[in-house]
């Protein structure tokens, strides 16, 4: 059978960054100012019993009047934006290498025309500002024509270009640098043994380390397998080591390791195997290279055949820039090879795993994959292709730590039905991901002078921190997250890791210890409710006769918290509104939060260090793990939309969203809806309704309102059922290990009417909810 082979292949900046390839045939708030308070009303409705209870007034102590849940019925989750593009747009480029390059813009360069044959050196220039394409006029040492080539953004204004072939379909080993302010290249001279000439593979940067790995190479087209470095301090090649033989694959580097998932393997056979390789330690990888060179003369195939041809025998096409581009990606056949290593294999440990199987293991076989990276975590986008439609594509993230899939989001929930998209980029934040591509309705496309459509008119943006990526600026470090800390380890004074860590020492402390603690803050008693688990905002909303106040005057408080005021001050926006009105607390130096005592404990932990996961060694008796439990992040949560702090809120659905299990999945949909979450809630629904069974036997779903109860119920939909017991030991297996992200089942659902849900399906307005500009 044929396959497409041509992929849009493209580098990822950062100072981890990555190549990304896919193509047609392959993977790849509120309330700022000081008001004074009105005593509410007993919780006798619905809307009362659903307000937070950080939103009800104490005798000493100022909240913030909100209600998170207000304008609900208007909240459909977050849905990606798709946007038209102007100006000299190309009418397609495959193999071109597209890059975010910051300043709101993406550089596109190379590729070829299928139609013609004809390969380019063209530098194209998207705003993402005003969603205009642009030549970019160059000048210097410009590069000859290439394609399947890696350009990766260095040290914020240079593509570092390596790579590719040529017109006469030759492989390079050149590397050739754009400065993005100049829009001048240069070649620099480089020492070391060079590698051999290749594309398609994938490079990676790493303390002024440009690492290349794998690729195809040879007018055989035989796979490589090695990995090596240029020293870009003083432009020296290490030699080549063996590692994985890929082409059209993605590579990461994270927690001093190596990542390279997906692509096609030296049987050409699309994979999804994950392999890293430990570069701490090695001296080979921490040094300056090594001179010496790399005998490939033993390399052989035990098939040979010759390359097929780009050429499709169609007229060229021109987009609307005036230049000749293709529209369509070239079949490509590559044949079978066996190839003979003599390098050596590479230093520091190699390791593979292969996802045979799960609910949320996306399969590398269909439909069309771009593979991203962000805050230790692999994305894969399922996008539409010839073989599957929008409704089965979707977002899936892998914790490289935890080894784990989770689905994000899944068919309209993320893409807009009528689309192909060829090429992914990301920011150096990992933060946002543009997706390019164009429409298939040829009505909707804008025509060049040949009447062929344009690929690259169209652009989705994504921003991944509404699926609760914290970034690569804001990640945990790669090693706690590898590394599971021991019950039994033995406390050991380490040097200072910030101010926040330090400052984190004198939490909590009492002032006769010498703390410098001059303010105290208390919460709710931890024996106000024995079987407490979501939160005052539970025990306000579980208040539903209406004949008392939710909290009585006379209602026991924790014991004191000791914080600097100088430090709620500068960091907590809300508490210096409330020292500036001189309110009680500027008198008494004293502040009540009427919420749980764990909560109010991490939320100003929060406030010292930045994190939500104290070390739980301050001295305190209930302090049971070293990190704060997952009814206490939901807890943060709502308070991070009260108060409006949303760094808060970013680290709270991160964790949520990843340790999402049957015990907190009720805590962590409740408290999603109360803090305006949608996606999350809409994932902690769909995880409930999956294990509906189990859930109604936690205390989380016995402590629900009624209200809240009814609400949950209804959201499976009208035609699906809850399937159990053998049948669902037959949908998918209890016990698999990897690619279940937690859950036993892909599905919360099964149609009792297929008939009847494709009706409906088809009654639904494809763009319902989708923006378009």
């Amino acid at each position: 059978m044929a396959q497409q082979h041509n992929s849009h292949h493209q580098t990822v900046p950062g100072s981890a960054g990555q190549s990304i390839f896919g193509g047609p045939s392959h993977q790849q708030a509120s309330g700022s100012t000081t008001t004074s308070l009105v005593p509410q009303s007993n919780p006798s409705s619905i809307s009362n019993a659903l307000t937070p209870a950080s939103a009800s007034p104490s005798n000493n102590t100022y909240i913030m009047p909100n209600s998170p849940l207000k304008n609900r019925a208007a909240m459909d989750g977050y849905r990606p934006k798709v946007t038209r593009t102007l100006g000299q747009r190309p009418a397609c480029l495959v193999n071109a290498s597209v890059t975010y390059c910051g300043n709101n813009q993406i550089y596109a360069f190379g590729g070829f025309d299928q139609y013609t044959d004809e390969v380019y050196n063209h530098v194209l220039r998207l705003d993402l500002v005003s969603h205009q394409w642009n030549l970019v006029d160059n000048y210097g040492d410009i590069p000859g024509v290439r394609m399947g080539h890696t350009a990766t953004l260095y040290k914020g204004d240079k593509l570092l270009v390596f790579g590719g072939e040529n017109e006469h379909r030759t492989y390079l080993s050149d590397l050739i640098i754009f400065d993005l302010k100049t829009a001048h290249w240069t070649q620099p001279q480089v020492t070391g043994p060079i590698p051999k000439g290749r594309a398609r593979h994938a490079a990676v940067l790493h303390e002024d380390k440009l690492f290349i790995v794998g690729g195809i190479t040879g007018h055989d087209n035989y796979v490589l397998d090695d990995i090596c470095y240029l020293d870009l301090k003083t432009f020296t090649w290490s030699k080549s080591w063996r590692f994985v033989g890929r082409f059209d694959h993605s590579a990461y580097i994270w927690g001093d390791r190596v990542w390279v998932f997906g692509g096609l393997s030296e049987d050409m056979d699309k994979v999804s195997d994950l392999w890293w390789l430990d570069l701490k330690g090695n001296p080979a990888f921490e040094s300056p290279p090594h001179i010496g060179t790399l005998d490939r003369s033993g390399l052989s195939r035990s098939a040979i055949s010759p390359r097929p041809s780009y050429t499709s025998g169609q007229s060229p096409a021109v987009g609307s820039s005036g230049y000749a581009a293709n529209s369509r990606t070239a079949q490509i056949n590559p044949p079978s090879f066996h190839l003979k290593n003599y390098a050596p294999p590479a230093p520091g440990a190699i390791s593979s795993l292969k996802f045979v199987s799960g609910t949320n293991v996306p399969t590398q076989m269909q439909g069309v994959h771009f593979h991203v990276y962000s805050s230790g975590t692999l994305l894969d986008f399922v996008t539409p292709a010839a073989t599957i439609t929008h409704k089965e594509c979707s977002l899936s993230a892998l914790d490289l730590g935890a080894l784990r899939w989770q689905k994000l989001a899944e068919g309209r929930e993320i893409f807009k039905p009528g689309y192909r998209w060829h090429y992914c980029t990301m920011n150096e934040d990992g933060t946002k991901a543009w997706l390019l591509g164009c429409p298939t309705d040829m009505g909707t496309v804008d025509i060049g002078n040949n009447g062929l459509e344009e690929y690259l008119s169209d652009i989705m943006e994504i921003d991944l921190r509404r699926y609760g990526f914290l970034g690569n600026n804001m990640a945990a470090e790669p090693s706690s997250a590898l590394t599971r800390p021991s019950s039994r380890r033995r406390h050991v004074e380490t040097p200072s890791k910030g101010l926040g860590a330090d400052l984190a020492k004198l939490f909590n402390q009492p002032p006769e210890t010498g703390s410098g603690t001059d303010f105290i803050v208390t919460a709710l008693s931890r024996d106000f409710d024995e079987e407490e688990v979501m939160g005052s905002a539970l025990v306000h909303a579980g208040e539903e006769s209406g004949d008392e106040a939710w909290l009585a005057p006379d209602t026991p408080t924790s014991p004191p918290i000791h914080v600097h005021r100088l430090i709620l001050q500068a960091r907590w926006p809300h508490f210096a509104r409330v020292w500036a009105s001189q309110m009680v607390e500027f008198h008494t130096q004293k502040m009540h939060i009427p919420e749980p005592y764990s909560v109010v404990k991490a939320f100003l932990y929060y406030l010292y260090t930045d994190r939500i996961d104290p070390s739980g060694d301050d001295g305190d008796n209930d302090s049971k793990n070293a990190t704060a439990d997952l009814s206490d992040v939901a807890g943060l949560l709502v308070m991070s939309n009260i108060y409006n702090i949303p760094h808060l809120r970013l680290l709270c659905v991160n964790r949520l969203s990843k340790e999402l299990d049957v015990d907190h999945a009720c805590i962590i949909w409740y408290c999603a809806g109360l803090a305006n979450e949608e996606w999350l809630r809409k994932r902690a629904a769909n995880f409930c309704m999956t294990h509906w069974g189990r859930i109604v036997r936690t205390v989380g779903f016995q402590r629900l309102p009624r209200a809240a109860l009814v609400e949950l119920s209804q959201e499976i939909d009208t035609e699906g059922r809850v399937v159990a017991g053998e049948e669902l030991d037959m949908i998918a297996g209890i016990d698999g290990r990897y690619g279940d992200g937690g859950s036993s089942v892909g599905r919360r659902k099964e149609s009792v009417g297929s008939d009847q849900a494709q009706m409906l399906e088809s009654e639904v307005d494809d763009d319902d909810g989708m923006e378009m500009s």
